[in-house]
């Protein structure tokens, strides 16, 4: 099965200290999943040059590719494009391609600021779309996003089928037993289905289930086998029902 790993650094002081709420991460992992690609790694970094280029350099040599969030607009503290450039040892240069597009969306003639948003990485492309007037960045396996939600989430929407792997496939199952008493059958059921990705995941509100149960995998066959042995294994009175 064809597995692709992914990625997702989210660059902003507002996230880290609590000023925004961020759902760029949210929405990613939902897309991603549904793509059938593994994001295995999520970091929110500050608006710092070289912490931004550390973890991008981490990210970019052990997964299939990178996503960041944020800092990308013409601000003192939008520095993700730069930090993006020094985790490659690359200098930024006027991509005059970026330079016309501002200028025509401008009011005016763009001033200095707006400009800034046409700096790239050397070696850098630009991924259009028909209906986002402002290009995708990549350096490589790294895609720069812009960090406001409305702007994220098309973009994100925009590259996925370039992204797109072997599908997940899920069942759940939703139990009125505590995890407690169902750990020793999640555990050997992982002993027999070492591949199975198995979730448990309690509920403590007025729910009509205690612990819904999630068994996912690329293979549906593998699947299934690991959903009948699990519900083999269950009191049959702890299942509520299963989906």
């Amino acid at each position: 099965m064809n597995k692709r790993s992914c990625a997702l650094v989210v660059v902003g002081n507002e996230i880290l200290s609590g000023k925004i709420q961020d759902s760029n991460a949210w929405f990613a992992a939902r897309e991603f999943r549904k793509a059938g690609v593994a994001l295995e790694r999520i970091a929110v970094v500050p608006d710092e040059l070289d912490t931004i280029a550390d973890e991008v350099r981490y990210c970019a040599a052990r997964f299939d590719f990178v996503i960041t969030s944020g800092g990308v607009g013409p601000t003192h503290d939008d520095l993700t494009i730069e930090g993006v450039a020094r985790a490659f040892g690359r200098k930024l240069t006027l991509s005059e391609e970026l330079a016309a597009i501002i200028n025509q969306h401008s009011a005016g003639k763009p001033n200095p600021a707006r400009l800034k948003m046409a700096e790239i990485p050397e070696g850098a492309i630009l991924n259009h779309a028909s209906d986002i007037w402002f290009p995708t960045v990549q350096l490589d396996n790294v895609y720069i996003l812009p960090g406001v939600p409305q702007l994220f989430e098309p973009k994100l929407l925009m590259l996925a089928n370039r992204f797109r792997s072997d599908p997940y496939f899920m069942r759940a199952i939703y139990t009125s037993a505590g995890e407690s008493m169902i750990a020793a059958h999640l555990n050997d059921c992982l002993a027999k289905f070492p591949q199975l990705m198995l979730g448990s995941y309690p509920k403590f509100d007025d729910s009509d289930y205690r612990v819904k149960l999630t068994l996912e995998s690329k293979d549906r066959d593998y699947l299934q086998r690991a959903f009948d042995h699990l519900m083999n294994m269950l009191p049959a009175d702890a299942v509520i029902r299963s989906e």
